[in-house]
């Protein structure tokens, strides 16, 4: 898996989804926004770290490019 210099995890996720819920995201598989497209925003939720702010703010960047959760 290829890291920032921050150790962050190298994904295409807003950095306003925070980074507990990018370690999540990271943890179940997913590294690039658009493999949540159509993913369920319950499925994300139940992921540890992957709060309301962050299922906000990953529905806006995917409305963004015509897509949006599950």
């Amino acid at each position: 898996m290829a890291t920032t210099g921050s150790d962050r995890p190298e994904t295409d996720f807003p950095r306003g989804i925070g980074a507990p819920a990018t370690r999540a995201l990271v943890a179940a598989g997913y590294t690039r926004l658009d493999q949540l497209a159509g993913v369920p925003a319950a499925e994300l939720a139940a992921l540890h770290g992957v709060g309301p702010k962050a299922l906000r703010v990953l529905g806006e960047a995917l409305a963004e490019r015509g897509s949006a959760l599950g």
